[in-house]
């Protein structure tokens, strides 16, 4: 089992890089997909200390909630609604510094402010998003984007 070597104080660049290769080494350790996610999101939640931190999973033309950090989450997105159907119609990771001015965002909580969600591939095709949630307004940049797009193409294998 990967030990956590985040300092507190890190940068967010720095969580991530220390985090990078404990995820990776969790991952190649385990193949089952449901327990992989169920990891990945323990490990993104209890570094970053977000508000809620999940997948949800392509089945049968809808996302449906799948390994998740955090309070009660909605159970199935249709695609192209909110922020986690929208980043699945486009196959593109989106950044919401507001929720409340993202036209069609689904509130499963008004605690949530920001929100980034990240499309995850395997053979070209999504076959799940990363959701994650935060408590304060403008939390996700270009760091997370990067980052978590290269987590979840740990995914991406045959």
């Amino acid at each position: 089992m990967a030990e956590n070597l985040i300092i507190e104080g890190s940068t967010k660049e720095e969580k991530y890089a220390n985090l990078f290769p404990q995820i990776k080494s969790v991952l190649s350790a385990e193949r089952d997909m449901i327990a992989n996610m169920a990891n990945v999101c323990s490990m993104l939640h209890e570094t970053f200390n977000f508000f809620w931190t999940g997948f949800y999973r392509v089945i049968d033309g809808e996302l449906v909630l799948s390994p998740f950090q955090g309070p009660l989450a909605c159970t199935r997105i249709k695609k192209g609604r909110g922020v986690c159907g929208t980043a699945w119609q486009e196959e593109k990771t989106l950044i919401v510094p507001d929720v409340d001015k993202f036209d069609g965002h689904i509130a499963c909580s008004s605690l949530s402010k920001s929100e980034i969600v990240v499309p995850v591939f395997r053979n070209k095709e999504i076959f799940a998003v990363l959701d994650i949630d935060s408590k304060e307004l403008n939390t996700f940049d270009d760091t997370d984007k990067q980052w978590l797009e290269k987590i979840v193409a740990l995914f991406d294998i045959e």
